[in-house]
């Protein structure tokens, strides 16, 4: 195995995007194949795979967690005990995923229709889209669980090949189902079952070839739960935080909700742009540390922090270089624009910050300090991101106060981690790991 300090933060970061990338870039394929069947398809869509998606972002962990595990595992020499950590964490991604799959199953009127703003024909074609989406859940934790135990034994490649495979496979399905055979929206909701399928079968396929024992053990199950309650509680208490903030920007005005809007997606993906270098970080930590090797793990925090300032700082230069032209190419609307202008500085000026802060939060998840960046993120968004939502509508700070908030959140993060990776706590972080 190569040495965690020699390892191309690049060549680990690039793969985990195009993984990252995968999906979304399915959703939009799939919104421009059902946006053409009408307006109640697409309400439905929306509806139903909003819930799907909140759904899976919390349960994230799978992939996260896994990796700081494994990565200990690999770096001490146990690839047997990385794959094991897969192995355990693919028992709890079926367990998890059949309670939410019958979750869904049991509520999916009741909480379309109440995403919908009650019953109606949009709320109708929602719950007829998750019924046959969430079936598909367990198979998409899996998947997680997969991505996990691979990034950390840092085997990233296959990964990209299993993800993609599914994704073309639901890409190709995705017209054929819903226009030739007439299925409709339900259509769409069975193409993205087959392609999830096929990426998950891809990945027991892969954990099955290294002849491990498969026999579920409880306890290494519930170390792995204790990490993903941390990491749950995050992203919980994160999304609770973005739901605050347009709430108060719908309450502004139609313009200054689709600025927002446009902005909010364009930072939403340039996290995951800046994500993928959390997820070699994440890596190289892990087995640095798995190791006993604590000098390159802070070698690792030196190269990745740069790698995260420096993309986050072209990445500024390029939107401030097409603020004049990017936001006209998702509204013509004057008055969106205007307000467009006025977080656009924010939505740049912030990439640098974001850059580093992403970069260093998958330093602490190798190390499994999860405790700490729980504590971190949920503490900077009720200190800083949500009070300044929250005031941006009684003061009239409007939109620019919401993004003040915004901007409050990241930077907190940044100093937070800043003197955690300074000190030595981080480096001697628990990560239990069962025998």
């Amino acid at each position: 195995m190569t040495a965690p300090a020699t390892r191309s933060i690049p060549g680990l970061a690039l793969p985990a995007l195009v993984v990252l990338a995968a999906e979304p870039l399915y959703l939009l394929v799939d919104t421009a194949v059902v946006g053409n069947l009408g307006t109640t398809a697409l309400g439905g869509l929306a509806v139903g795979g909003g819930l799907l998606a909140w759904a899976a972002a919390l349960l994230n962990f799978l992939a996260y967690g896994t990796t700081a595990r494994a990565a200990r595992r690999a770096g001490a020499g146990d690839r047997t005990g990385a794959v094991g950590e897969g192995v355990q964490a693919t028992w709890l991604a079926l367990g998890l995923g059949l309670v939410v799959t019958l979750a869904f199953q049991a509520l999916a009127g009741p909480l379309t229709r109440a995403l919908a703003g009650g019953a109606g024909p949009v709320a109708a074609a929602g719950e007829q889209w998750l019924r046959v989406a969430s079936l598909g859940v367990p198979l998409l934790l899996v998947s997680l669980a997969g991505n996990g135990w691979l990034r950390g034994v840092a085997e990233l490649r296959r990964p990209v090949v299993y993800v993609v495979a599914g994704s073309l496979l639901s890409l190709l399905l995705n017209p054929l189902l819903v226009y030739t055979a007439e299925l409709g929206l339900v259509g769409s909701a069975w193409a993205n079952v087959a392609g999830q399928s096929v990426t998950a079968l891809l990945f027991l396929r892969t954990l099955a070839s290294e002849r491990v024992a498969w026999r579920p053990r409880w306890t290494a199950i519930g170390s792995q739960l204790v990490i993903g309650r941390d990491l749950l509680l995050r992203a919980f208490v994160l999304q609770a935080a973005f739901v605050v903030a347009a709430g108060v920007v719908a309450r502004s005005g139609t313009a200054e909700l689709g600025a927002h809007q446009i902005a909010l997606q364009l930072w939403l993906f340039l996290a995951l742009v800046l994500d993928a270098y959390a997820i070699a970080a994440q890596t190289l930590v892990g087995q640095a540390l798995g190791a006993g090797r604590v000098d390159d793990a802070r070698a690792v925090v030196r190269r990745v922090a740069a790698w995260g300032l420096g993309t986050g700082l072209l990445v500024a230069a390029v939107l401030l270089a097409l603020r004049p032209v990017l936001p006209g190419l998702f509204t013509d609307d004057p008055a969106v624009l205007a307000q467009a202008g006025v977080v656009w500085w924010f939505l740049a000026l912030m990439q640098p910050l974001a850059g580093v802060v992403f970069a260093l939060d998958g330093v602490l998840m190798g190390a499994g300090d999860v405790g700490y960046l729980r504590t971190v993120t949920i503490g900077s968004a009720l200190v800083g991101f949500v009070p300044l939502s929250l005031l941006s509508g009684p003061l009239g700070w409007g939109l620019a106060g919401v993004w003040t908030g915004l901007t409050l959140f990241i930077a907190l993060r940044l100093v937070a981690v800043l003197v955690r990776v300074a000190g030595d706590r981080w480096t001697t972080a628990s990560v239990t790991v069962s025998r």
